[in-house]
């Protein structure tokens, strides 16, 4: 009795410390990845990254132990007290979340390089852009703004574009987003802003949404809210993903020479990927689907070795352009049109690395619109102002109070820091000066000043100077247009996408309570154009607002649509290939064309009823917005006919009914075009593929169509 008992606890506690036998040593997406040298990539982390392989566990202040099981009276007695492994390790995990971010919570982020095309020393001094080919570390987060860290990536938003170059001057970043205003002209403001979009005090519903009451309260009563809105209720709030959206650096800068001349500057950074975005119905069933649809696809494109690639271009003018163009350069709620101020291209971005650690990395990269280099300069926009305040303050609240974020290593420069700030939480250097002020003799008055003629320092341009005024606490006449350019965005824009501003405007205050509310927003809308704000009361019941052509011009610009020019290539978009696991000519075309176009760079997945042979998808898991197009093989009719417990009923023809709907190219094989009757797709359709038989030339038409991305004559138009 007692050898079968003791034998018994033996067992268990051999299958209990065993390896899980289903586990394969060679499983490829549970190994750690073997980083290799990458270009751009200086090596400055490698000094950070700890490799747990074949190595023993031990506490934090390096004692080997055995974290597996606590430390008891006996085998079912007490645990101890004593237990310091037990207390460290609990401990530890207890304290193992910062604060998120106030705004900006959900995001992903990648490492790579800048190069500049030439040595811009003519108009900056910063040594970034000093020579052709030069290359610098960066370091790029895309996020949302208003979700907090587990809210999904496609709800409609703004979004967050935040680049730091890691220079040999010290770190440089640019707090951008992918829409080149803002909703506020003064940092004051961003409070009320943040506490009227996000969820309600009382329930926090809706998450990651504008479509409330408290929201709309703020933008109808905010008029310079309208510029941003028109552009995030465009395809500009919901991209097809983080690679596929430009970023801007919203507001003026300047850049200065080390001669001390300076001009003003807008950032632009263009997508070479393409711009694309999904529609209002795919992207809230994609947050269904796969909340982590944008932070996956990046992941996979450098993973892939897909690396993303933006090109860095400037808009410069001169100190004196300030009030030339009929609107104020300080005002972040406006553009320069390129018509007036072209792009120059300077440089490119180039994302090639993933991140090892998200919390190491993403998480505490903490940036800040102050940390700039000597050759970039401020103005005196006061959304920038108070962002230059408020990033540091938030940061000190994110790393615990201590004002030694800036020694994390993802925000550490990669270059000596010397200067006299001591101590605080966490402190990670041994300061050797026994002297830490200035002026000193004691260290023979090191660390010196570094400024515009000595040590390469930061300055700042000599053309801004102090006017005499009056302090005063109101807004400049000069920001009062709220809407001339939310009407060059509607003026600019096709009609299918009029029709998604339209669309988006109607979802989001359809879900506002408030009368009042949406009356005031009708208001706004019919000063940008009468036309929009008809069409949007209609969907409200409300009665049309008379025209108010006080406001409406004819003025167009270009570079603001996301629709009407095809995407440079194919690469990394998802194709969805539709076959049956009963045919073997089914499974085999399937993978003739899986292979036809993975060797175009696109990630096909061959679905089918179940995860047998050559399929990598169930139709069970299976959904239309996960695609960018729908190819349905041969010998598939069967699909349409029988029913199964293996998905959902009707499943193989709600995703070739559903792509369509949502703009997607849809192609089919032989029987696979009977799909295209039982769910009344016409075939003469732009984007529709048909084919006896598969064939090359098959797959260069839907290559072309994959490129065009969506066909906007599907959707329909109000009369």
């Amino acid at each position: 009795m007692k050898a079968s008992l003791l034998c018994g606890i033996v067992l268990n506690a051999l299958l209990a410390s065993a390896a899980c036998p289903f586990m394969e040593a060679d499983d490829a997406g549970l190994r750690r990845r073997d980083e290799k040298k990458v270009e751009g990539d200086d090596g400055f982390f490698d000094q950070f990254v700890v490799d747990d392989s074949d190595v023993y566990t031990t506490t934090d202040f390096g004692t080997p132990v055995d974290d597996r099981n606590s430390l008891k009276a006996g085998i079912r007695g007490g645990t101890l007290l004593e237990d310091f492994v037990l207390r460290t390790k609990i401990t530890r995990f207890d304290h193992e979340r910062i604060p998120e971010r106030a705004v900006h919570a959900r995001g992903a982020a990648a490492h790579g390089y800048f190069e500049s095309y030439a040595d811009w020393s003519n108009v900056t001094a910063a040594s970034f852009l000093g020579k052709a080919g030069k290359k610098t570390p960066i370091f790029l987060r895309f996020s949302t703004v208003a979700g907090s860290r587990g809210s999904a990536d496609t709800a409609r938003d703004v979004h967050g574009f935040s680049l730091r170059f890691y220079t040999d001057q010290g770190n440089y970043d640019i707090v951008g987003n992918n829409i080149p205003v803002f909703f506020i002209q003064d940092a004051i403001q961003f409070p009320d802003l943040i506490h009227a979009v996000k969820p309600r005090p009382d329930n926090e519903i809706p998450q990651a949404a504008t479509a409330h009451d408290s929201a709309w309260d703020f933008f109808s009563t905010n008029p310079s809210t309208m510029h941003t809105l028109m552009w995030a209720l465009s395809g500009h709030g919901i991209p097809r993903s983080f690679r596929h959206m430009d970023g801007f650096g919203v507001h003026t800068f300047r850049f200065v020479t080390d001669e001390g001349k300076s001009k003003l500057i807008k950032w632009h950074f263009k997508t070479q990927q393409g711009l694309a975005s999904v529609t209002w119905p795919e992207a809230q069933a994609l947050a269904g689907k796969n909340a982590d649809y944008h932070r996956q696809d990046l992941f996979d494109a450098i993973d892939g070795g897909h690396f993303p690639k933006w090109e860095v271009g400037v808009q410069i003018m001169e100190e004196e352009d300030v009030l030339r163009f009929g609107f104020d350069l300080l005002d972040p709620t406006k553009i320069v049109p390129v018509e007036l101020v072209p792009i120059i291209p300077i440089g490119k971005l180039v994302l090639n690395k993933n991140t090892l650690n998200y919390f190491a990395e993403t998480e505490q990269s903490m940036f800040c619109p102050g940390h700039v280099v000597r050759g970039i300069d401020f103005s005196d926009d006061p959304l920038l102002q108070g962002r230059l305040f408020s990033y540091v303050d938030t940061q000190l609240n994110r790393n615990m109070g201590s004002p030694n974020f800036e020694q994390i290593p993802i925000n550490r420069p990669h270059v000596a820091v010397h200067n006299n700030n001591r101590d605080g939480a966490g402190q990670q250097m041994i300061h050797s000066n026994l002297s830490p002020y200035s002026e000193n003799t004691l260290n023979s008055g090191s660390p010196y000043a570094a400024n515009m003629t000595h040590g390469n320092g930061f300055f700042t341009a000599p053309a801004r100077k102090v006017v005499d005024a009056q302090y005063i606490r109101e807004k400049s006449p000069t920001f009062l247009d709220f809407w001339s350019q939310p009407r060059l965005f509607w003026n600019s824009l096709l009609p299918a996408e009029k029709q998604m501003v339209v669309n988006a405007a109607r979802f989001e205050l359809s879900n506002v309570k408030s009368k009042n509310v949406q009356k005031n927003a009708l208001v706004q809308f019919n000063r940008i154009s009468n036309e929009l704000a008809t069409r949007i009361a209609k969907a409200l019941g409300l009665e049309a607002p008379k025209p108010d052509s006080r406001y409406y011009h004819n003025n167009k610009t270009s570079d603001v649509a996301t629709f009407g020019n095809p995407l440079p290539n194919i690469a990394t978009l998802n194709v969805g290939i539709l076959c049956t696991t009963s045919s073997m000519e089914s499974l085999t075309q399937a993978q003739e064309i899986a292979a036809a176009f993975k060797a175009k760079g696109a990630n096909p997945s061959i679905i089918g009823e179940s995860l047998v042979d050559v399929v990598t998808t169930t139709y069970s898991g299976a959904d239309a917005v996960l695609f960018d197009g729908i190819i349905v093989t041969d010998k598939t009719k069967k699909l349409l006919k029988a029913s199964s417990t293996l998905y959902p009923i009707g499943r193989p023809a709600q995703i070739v009914r559903d792509a369509y709907n949502y703009g997607k190219p849809v192609g089919a094989v032989g029987e696979g075009r009977t799909f295209f009757k039982q769910t009344d797709i016409d075939e003469s359709m732009k984007g529709v593929y048909t084919a006896s038989s598969w064939d090359s030339s098959f797959t260069s038409k839907f290559e072309q169509g994959l490129m065009t991305f969506k066909f906007l004559d599907r959707f329909p138009i109000d009369q």
